[in-house]
Formats: C-alpha cells, structure tokens, sequence
C-alpha cells in the first residue's frame, strides 16, 4: 500500500458536536432551518465521512436493479460525491454565524478532503471520470458545487487537489454528450473552468446554451433536446445548470446580460408553476422519470430563493414552508436510509421499482440539491419570516387566491 495514503487513512478528523440524528427516525423541531441543516448533514455524512479516509468504495453500498449492479459501480462514487457537493455547497460558503460555525467548518474541511481523494489518482477512491458516459454528468454535477462554493471548495483547496482536479475536469472531455440536457454538463464542466483557470471551452458551452433557447417551449420550460418531456429535468438539470453556466459567463465578459435576464424570468415563472405543485400535505404529482431524486425535484425553486430571484407575489417563507414539507414528506419515510445511513432507492421510503436502469445509490444523493436556500443567512426573509400557508394549501383550505397566468 502506498505509504502517504496509509499514512492519511490513520488520520482522524477532530470530533465536534453536529446533533446529526443518532437513528432513522425523522428530527422534528419547531426551527425550520435547524432541520434542513440536520436533514442534509445526516444525508451527506456516510459519503464525506468515507470518502475524506479514502474508504467510500470500501463503505458504499451500490443498489441498483437486477443485474444493474457491477456496471453501476463504476459510476456510483463519482455520483454521490458530486450530487452531495452540488446541494451542500451554497452552506459552506456562507458566512455563517455563531451557531453554526462549528459544524461548519468541520464540513468544510471534511468536503475538501473528500474531494483531494476522489481526484488522486494514488487514492484507493480516485474517481472514474473518462470510462462510459455517466462520469461527464456527475464530473458536472461536482463542477456546479465548486460554482457555488468557489471560496470553500476552491480557493481554500491545497494547489496539488486544484491541478488535480482540473486534470479530472479536463479528462472529461473524452465523452461525448446525449443531445439532450446532458449538453449542459459538457457546458458547466468548462464553465468551470473558465472561472478557476481562465480558459474554458467556449464553444461547449455556446453550443449548450443555443440549443436550450432552440429547445424553449414556452411559460417557463424547456425541451430535453428538440422534444418536451413531462418530468422534472427542467429542475433537476436543465434550468439550475443554464442560469450558472450564463452567469459564469457574463462574469467573464463572454456573454450579454440581457440573456441571463431573460433566463431569469423563465426561471421565476418555473418556480412559481413547482411551488403550486406542492400539494397540502407536501407530496407532489409522482411522474415522469428520475422521482428517486426526492426532494432534489425541486432544485430550481430553492435556486431560485437562493439567488434572490422569486416573483414578487411569491413571499420567500412560503417557498420554505412549501420545502420543508416536501423535505419532511421525501425524506422522514421509513426505509429512506439503510441501517447504516446510506439513502436507499425511492421517493417515500424504499421503493426499489421506482429506480431506473441508470439509478443506483449515489445517484440518490441529488436529493441534496432540494436544500440549496441554507446558503442564505438566518437572517434573510426565507428564514426568519413566520411560516405560512403555501399556495395548494390556501386553495383546498377554501383561501382565496388569485389566478397563475403564463408567460411566453
């Protein structure tokens, strides 16, 4: 065995008190933010706990459908990695105050050594990112963390992880993408590296970000490729990864503004349509593929409050009473966690048949992305106005509500 990666392996992180939930039953507590942070903790722990030691392949279960399972292997680090790094990131990048940055700054450090051993290639968790296609979604995925965590999972990166993980970024560029929204993962790879090295492909990412206005259906949707599926891929994918790699590039003077004003208004009108999705009791309609995703279904209205950008009849603390039922309705069922703390297949529990071909138990991990707003302070309107009723549950409350209008 290596001797510097053994060396490592012995190396234990310090103890801080995290008030992680000690089993599966669900925490309940009258501080809403308080239970996103567990929530997402006790979800992120088992990936970033192993994979800092160099253990994630050792420790991971895969479950995946009958016979799935060898070939999920060798792409089901790489998920969870990255899916748990794209939802968790805006919270360690924030500043946060006294009564959270403790846990914080172990999670922190935890996620940059998890992400030093996933881009060595002498770690026993070196990640696949060159064999197959799915390596260019979840390489994606981690790049979007990296965007909205650019101080704490960049900067703060020892300079041998960085030029390892440009290595990785840039060796994904052996696959070639599905003419679909997988066009944006090429795009936000090098949107990426655009922001932290200076040279970016531009021409993946204009190829991307054309195809998607072609691909524009109208009232705030977009097409996965030249046809409209009814699924959740305009939040899961689409829309979180267009409005970054546009705003990345704007930063970079490569792109006009107007774009991502028009980006941001399709973007409003989607979250609008998600938050009247949210049913009274915080389930939503259960269709199209992907639903293992849970609550990550609804990553584009968290960006949405993330990035300050909600109509302005759609109050931010009702968009987080609305999220925090869809997160206590996706994530408290029985059976969401194994024994040991691994998310197991399913919207509502564990439901095997609900998992496609391609799901496996790193990809569930983008449940994460469903708690995007704990990168806002506890002090903005999100967290600190009262609770109120969401749009659903006014109307079958008999509340009057006025009516949704589309837009083109």
């Amino acid at each position: 065995m290596n001797r510097r990666i053994f060396t490592r392996s012995l190396v234990t992180l310090p103890i801080l008190p995290v008030s992680l939930p000690a089993s599966n039953e669900p925490t309940r507590t009258a501080d809403e933010r308080t239970y996103w942070r567990q929530t997402l903790l006790r979800t992120v722990d088992p990936v970033l706990t192993a994979l800092s030691r160099g253990q994630l392949r050792a420790q991971m279960p895969i479950e995946a459908v009958a016979g799935g399972k060898a070939g999920r292997a060798e792409v089901s680090h790489l998920e969870a990695i990255g899916r748990s790094v794209a939802g968790l990131a805006p919270w360690l990048e924030l500043a946060a105050d006294d009564s959270e940055r403790a846990v914080q700054q172990r999670y922190q450090q935890l996620t940059r050594d998890a992400i030093a051993q996933a881009v060595d290639p002498v770690s026993p968790d070196f990640m696949n990112f060159t064999k197959g296609g799915q390596p260019v979604v979840d390489t994606a995925f981690l790049a979007h963390g990296l965007l909205r965590a650019p101080v704490q999972l960049w900067e703060r990166l020892p300079s041998r992880t960085k030029e390892q993980l440009v290595q990785a970024f840039q060796s994904s560029r052996v696959i070639k993408p599905v003419y679909s929204n997988w066009l944006l993962f090429s795009a936000i790879i090098e949107a990426a590296l655009l922001k932290f090295t200076g040279s970016g492909d531009l021409m993946r990412m204009d190829y991307a970000v054309k195809q998607h206005l072609n691909w524009y259906k109208g009232d705030g949707a977009y097409g996965d490729g030249p046809d409209f599926h009814w699924d959740y891929y305009n939040s899961y994918v689409i829309q979180p990864m267009l409005l970054d790699v546009v705003q990345t590039l704007v930063d970079a003077g490569k792109e006009d503004k107007t774009l991502l004003a028009t980006l941001r208004t399709r973007a409003q009108r989607y979250a609008a349509v998600q938050e009247r999705l949210i049913a009274p009791d915080g389930s939503f309609a259960a269709f199209g593929r992907s639903l293992a995703y849970r609550c990550g279904a609804f990553q584009l209205l968290g960006q949405v409050a993330l990035q300050r950008n909600l109509p302005t009849d759609l109050p931010p603390a009702q968009v987080r009473s609305a999220m925090t039922a869809v997160i206590r309705r996706t994530m408290e069922p029985a059976g969401t966690y194994d024994a040991n703390g691994w998310l197991q297949i399913g919207l509502c529990g564990h439901q095997p048949a609900i998992g496609e071909g391609y799901i496996s138990t790193g990809s569930l991990y983008l449940c994460t992305v469903g708690f995007l707003p704990l990168g806002l302070p506890p002090t903005d309107p999100f967290w600190a106005g009262p609770a109120q009723d969401w749009t659903a549950k006014k109307i079958w409350s008999g509340q009057d509500v006025p009516t949704d209008h589309a837009i083109h």
